[in-house]
C-alpha cells in the first residue's frame, strides 16, 4: 500500500538507524518493569486489610511491543495517547525508563496518593494524555480530542500538529458507543487519528469464541477508515514461505480463538501433534514443522504481529495522514509471561516462584527490581533520545475573557426557560464577542427543538472543510445550514454519548494547548441518563463543560411517560465537579449561563448542568427589583441556589419551589392568604449549591454558606412543603436546615400521555396538591 505521511511523521534517519537488539531489550525490561510494579503491589507491599489489589500482569503483557515500539519507533512531540485502562502498568514503566516518574512510585500502583488504577491525567503523577478506566470511553476520546485541536486551530489559534493515537483491547470494541463515533461522518476526514487494536482475543472471563477479524476490517473500511492488519511475525512470516508454509498459513487462520490458545499451553511433543490437524494437508504440516527445534517451533506459534517490532514499524509506516487509520495488531495475551494465553489470566497474578523465574528470564534480581539501563548503555541512550525527542512545554494557559454577569434585559410576557437559553446565547454574540468567540454548541440532532435555531444561523456549523449550503437560496428554510471550518455549533446525530464525549474534550483545551473553549451541550433532559456515564467520566478526566438538559420533567406532557425526565434533578445534584441549576425564569438562565460561563476554561473551574423546562411561565410573577443594588442582591442568590420570591408577614408555612412549578407554588400561596395562612415562597434554582452550604455550615465540608441565612433564616422557620417536576428526594434534605417538618412533593413514578394540567395533578404538583400538603403539614 502507498503511503501518504505527513512531514511532521517521517521518521528521521536516527530512528530508522535503531538497533533491533536495543529495542528489543527496552521491550523485555517494559515486560519486566509492569510485571514488577503490579508484583510489588499485591505479592510485596503489606495489606493489611486483606482486600484485592489487583493488577492486569496479562493485559500488560499484551501491549508491551505494540508500547515499546510506539514510544521508542514512532512518537513525535506533538502525538497523544490514550492508553487502554488495563495497560497503565506498561505506561507507567516506560515514563520511568523515560525519566518522567520517580522510582518512589513504582511501588505504590493503587496506594493511597500513589499511581492509579487506570490513567488519570489528573491524579497520576507522570505524564497521562487521556484519561481511562471506563471500557469504550477512552478509546474515543482521541476523536474527539482530534476535533477539539482542529477546532481551535480554525477559529482560536494554530496549536502545531500531531497524530491522535488510541490503544484499544479488542473488547472495547464491544461498546456501542465506539461505533457510534467511528461512523459520524465527520470522523472519516480527521486523518490524525489512529487506533491500534491489542487483538488478544481474550475477555474478562474467557477465550472470545467468534473474534471476526474480517467483519472488523469491512466495518472500519465502510466508515472511510484505512485498515491495516499485522497478523503474524517475521519468524512466521519465514515458515509461510516455505514448503508447506501455505498449509500452515491456512491452518492457523482457519482454527478457532479457543484451538489456537490451547495451542500456546502446549509443549512442544504435543504442539507437533495438535497443529498439523486433521485435514486434507496436515502432513505437509507437520512435514514442515518436523525440520524446527522444539524452541523454534515454541517461538513461532506465539509469533504474532502485534509482538514484532519490524512488523510493527512496518505498519506504522503504511499509515496514510488523509483519513483515521486502524492498526489490528494480532497479539497474545499474558505474551512472555508464563500465564500467556490462559483463558483465565485477565486478572491471575504470577506466584512468587514464576515471577523469580521470569526474573531469571530477563537477567533482572527479584531484590533490586527498579533498574534503569546504564547510562552509556545503547539502551540508556535511546531512553534519553527518546526523552528528548518526546519532550513538550507545558501549555502556557490564556487567560478566558472577562464574562459579564448581567446583560442589562428584564423579560416580560409569557416565556419560558429553554427559549432563554438561545436568546442568551445571541444576545452575547452582539454583546460581549470575544466572550462569544469561544462558545462552541453541540447538540445530537435536536438544535431546532431546543431553541438554538437563532444561533446556529448566526455562527454556523463547524465542519473540517466547507461544505455547499444547497437550501442556502430556499425562502423556506428557516434554519440555514452553514457548514464551515469557523462555524461555532456541532452536530453529531442521534448519538448522546459522542455528544459528552466531545464536551469533555472541548472542555480540556485550556489543558492541552492553553487555549480556553466554552462548549455548551444540549440534549433533551430525558436523555441525560444515557449520557451520564461518559459525562462523568470526562468531568473526572479534568472537561469543563455546560450540559443543558431540555425539555425537562414531565413538561413532554403529551408524549407519556418515556420522554418524561424524573431523576435528572438529583443526579445533577450528586455529580462531582459539576454544579447543578434548574432556573424557573428567563432572567434567570441568563444569570446562571453566564456565571457557569465563568466557571470554564481555567486551572479551578467546573462544570455546570442546567434542566430547562418548555414550561410556558409569566415573567412577571420574577418581581425582578429595578433598584440596581437590590437587582445584583437578586442575581448573587440566583447564582448561590435559593431566594426568597414571596415573603409574607409571618410564615406559617413555607412552599419551597424548584424550576417551572413555581407558577403552580405561587398560586397556591395566594390561595393560602386567602384563608388566613401566611406562606413564604422560596425559588430554589440549585439543590447542589444549597446541599453543599448545608455541609459546610456543618463542617463537613469547605466553602461559603451565607445563602442559608438569607434564604432560610432560623427566625423564619416554619413547616416546609418541598415541589419540583422531578423526584422529590432532590428538596427534602431542606427540612433539615432549621429541623421542620415536611412534605416532599414530586414524580416518583413513569407518567402518563396528557395535557400539562392533566399530568400535573396525577403527579400531585398541582396547586391543588401544593395547597392541600400545605393545610395538612400546619395541623
Amino acid at each position: 500500500m502507498q503511503a501518504n505521511i505527513s512531514l511532521d511523521h517521517e521518521i528521521p534517519d536516527a530512528a530508522t538507524s535503531i538497533s533491533a537488539d536495543t529495542l528489543a531489550e527496552i521491550e523485555q525490561r517494559v515486560l519486566w518493569l509492569s510485571t514488577a510494579i503490579i508484583h510489588h503491589a499485591n505479592r510485596v507491599r503489606p495489606n493489611p486489610t486483606g482486600l484485592k489489589v489487583g493488577g492486569h500482569q496479562a493485559s500488560c503483557a499484551s501491549m508491551v511491543s505494540i508500547m515499546t515500539s510506539l514510544w521508542f519507533d514512532e512518537l513525535r512531540p506533538g502525538d497523544r495517547v490514550s492508553v487502554k485502562p488495563h495497560a497503565a502498568p506498561v505506561l507507567h514503566a516506560i515514563n520511568y525508563l523515560l525519566g518522567e516518574l520517580d522510582e518512589n512510585y513504582l511501588t505504590t500502583l493503587r496506594e493511597f496518593g500513589g499511581l492509579q488504577s487506570y490513567p488519570s491525567r489528573s491524579k497520576d503523577p507522570d505524564p497521562v494524555d487521556y484519561s481511562t478506566g471506563s471500557v469504550g470511553i477512552g478509546a474515543t476520546a482521541p476523536i474527539w480530542g482530534a476535533v477539539a485541536r482542529r477546532y481551535v486551530d480554525s477559529v482560536i489559534t494554530p496549536t502545531g500538529s500531531g497524530r491522535q493515537y488510541s490503544l484499544v483491547g479488542d473488547a472495547e470494541l464491544d461498546e456501542g458507543a465506539v461505533w457510534e463515533a467511528i461512523l459520524d461522518p465527520t470522523i472519516a476526514e480527521l486523518g490524525e487519528v489512529v487506533w491500534i487494536v491489542d487483538l488478544n482475543r481474550q475477555s474478562l472471563d474467557r477465550v472470545v469464541p467468534k473474534v471476526a477479524v474480517g467483519r472488523l476490517q469491512q466495518m472500519f473500511a465502510a466508515a472511510g477508515w484505512q485498515v491495516i492488519t499485522v497478523a503474524f511475525g517475521k519468524l512466521l512470516e519465514t515458515l509461510f514461505a516455505r514448503p508447506g508454509g501455505s498449509a500452515l498459513r491456512r491452518r492457523i487462520l482457519d482454527m478457532s480463538n479457543s484451538e489456537y490458545q490451547r495451542l500456546l499451553r502446549c509443549p512442544a511433543g504435543e504442539m507437533r501433534i495438535r497443529l498439523p490437524g486433521a485435514g486434507p494437508r496436515a502432513s505437509q504440516i507437520a512435514e514442515l514443522i518436523r525440520e524446527l527445534d522444539d524452541d523454534t517451533l515454541l517461538r513461532a506459534i506465539g509469533n504474532l504481529g502485534g509482538h514484532d517490532l519490524e512488523s510493527l514499524r512496518a505498519a506504522y509506516a503504511q499509515i496514510d495522514d488523509t483519513r483515521p487509520t486502524v492498526i489490528l495488531a494480532y497479539t497474545i495475551k499474558g505474551y512472555g509471561l508464563p500465564t500467556r494465553g490462559h483463558p483465565q489470566n485477565h486478572s491471575s497474578l504470577l506466584t512468587v516462584p514464576q515471577y523469580r523465574e521470569l526474573a531469571d528470564q530477563l537477567g533482572m534480581v527479584v531484590e533490586r527490581p527498579w533498574g534503569r539501563f546504564p547510562e552509556h548503555s545503547a539502551a540508556g541512550q535511546l531512553c534519553r533520545a527518546v526523552a528528548q525527542r518526546l519532550s513538550r512545554p507545558h501549555p502556557v494557559i490564556s487567560e478566558p475573557p472577562a464574562v459579564p454577569t448581567d446583560l442589562g434585559h428584564t423579560p416580560a410576557g409569557i416565556s419560558t426557560t429553554q427559549a432563554a437559553l438561545g436568546r442568551t446565547l445571541l444576545d452575547l454574540t452582539r454583546r460581549e464577542p470575544t466572550v462569544a468567540q469561544r462558545i462552541i454548541t453541540v447538540s445530537p440532532d435536536v438544535s431546532s427543538t431546543t431553541n438554538l435555531a437563532g444561533w446556529l444561523n448566526k455562527v454556523g456549523v463547524w465542519s473540517p472543510s466547507e461544505r455547499h449550503n444547497w437550501f442556502a437560496d430556499d425562502a423556506e428554510t428557516i434554519m440555514h445550514w452553514r457548514e464551515h471550518p469557523t462555524g461555532q455549533h456541532m452536530e453529531l446525530g442521534i448519538a448522546e454519548t459522542n455528544l459528552v464525549g466531545l464536551l469533555g474534550e472541548l472542555g480540556a483545551t485550556w489543558s492541552r494547548w492553553g487555549q480556553p473553549l466554552f462548549p455548551i451541550g444540549v440534549l433533551y433532559d430525558p436523555f441525560v441518563e444515557r449520557a451520564l456515564e461518559p459525562w462523568s467520566f470526562g468531568i473526572y478526566a479534568g472537561g469543563q463543560s455546560i450540559l443543558v438538559g431540555t425539555p425537562s420533567g414531565v413538561s413532554l406532557a403529551a408524549e407519556g411517560g418515556a420522554h418524561q425526565s424524573i431523576k435528572t434533578p438529583s443526579i445533577g445534584l450528586e455529580q462531582p465537579g459539576c454544579t447543578s441549576y434548574e432556573p424557573a425564569f428567563a432572567i434567570e438562565v441568563e444569570w446562571i449561563l453566564l456565571d457557569a460561563i465563568s466557571h470554564l476554561g481555567r486551572p479551578d473551574g467546573n462544570s455546570s448542568y442546567l434542566r430547562l423546562s418548555t414550561v410556558p411561565v409569566d415573567q412577571k410573577l420574577a418581581a425582578i427589583p429595578t433598584d440596581p443594588a437590590a437587582r445584583e442582591r437578586r442575581r448573587r442568590q440566583v447564582v448561590a441556589g435559593a431566594y426568597i420570591l414571596r415573603e409574607s408577614a409571618n410564615p406559617s408555612v413555607t412552599i419551597v419551589a424548584l424550576g417551572a412549578v413555581v407558577g403552580e407554588s405561587l398560586a397556591a400561596a395566594e390561595r393560602l392568604e386567602k384563608v388566613g395562612i401566611d406562606a413564604d415562597v422560596v425559588c430554589v434554582t440549585s439543590p447542589g449549591l444549597l446541599f453543599e452550604a448545608l455541609q459546610a455550615r456543618r463542617g463537613l465540608a469547605e466553602g461559603p454558606s451565607w445563602i442559608l441565612d438569607h434564604v432560610f433564616p432560623a427566625r423564619r422557620a416554619a413547616p416546609m412543603v418541598t415541589v419540583l417536576d422531578g423526584h422529590p428526594h432532590t428538596l427534602s434534605f431542606l427540612a433539615t436546615i432549621n429541623q421542620v417538618r415536611n412534605t416532599s412533593l414530586g414524580v416518583s413514578g413513569f407518567g402518563q400521555s396528557g395535557s400539562l394540567t392533566d399530568v400535573y395533578r396525577y403527579h400531585g404538583i398541582d396547586a391543588d396538591s401544593i395547597t392541600r400538603a400545605a393545610l395538612d403539614i400546619r395541623n
